[in-house]
């Protein structure tokens, strides 16, 4: 099997900085966990590889209610579970099979693995919050296996 390598990126609030376009470069494709704020930033990352994303509690509007609260995808036998808020999950993952959970709105960039079932936040790439760094992550998939690795992007 091939690997697959996605980009996940959280929290652009209406910003897709050049650095997140660059790093984003040759991914299959993108999930972005919420916080979009406008149709742009999904339109810009769609150039870039095809978008599954899901609704953040700052998006709003007619576009905005098209896209679901959470996710799941399966890739190459991994099932992916996606949510803007971690607080707003609603399953055991483990028990249902899911080995990835991707999740943003703490704007706080982690990567960690708890029963079986990876978790990632990849932080925030739109403006600055508070000293946390600007950054995305990326996922592969590699004969059935998830890792991860978040990477922090060098930004004004």
């Amino acid at each position: 099997m091939e690997t697959q390598r996605i980009g996940l990126i959280s929290d652009t609030h209406g910003l897709l900085r050049p650095e997140a376009r660059f790093a984003l470069n040759g991914v299959s494709r993108i999930i972005h966990a919420g916080d979009i704020c406008n149709a742009k930033v999904l339109e810009q990352l769609e150039e870039i590889a095809p978008v599954i994303a899901v609704r953040g509690n700052n998006d709003r509007g007619d576009w905005a209610m098209a896209l679901r609260e959470k996710e799941v995808i399966e890739v190459d036998g991994v099932k992916i579970y996606v949510v803007h808020d971690l607080h707003e999950l609603d399953i055991d993952p483990a028990a249902a099979g899911i080995k990835v959970v991707i999740s943003g709105h703490s704007h706080k960039p982690s990567v960690k693995k708890e029963k079986g079932v990876l978790y990632v936040n990849p932080g925030s790439a739109g403006p600055r919050r508070f000293r946390l760094p600007i950054s995305l992550a990326f996922l592969e998939v590699s004969n059935g296996v998830p890792k991860a690795e978040l990477q922090t992007l060098e930004v004004d």
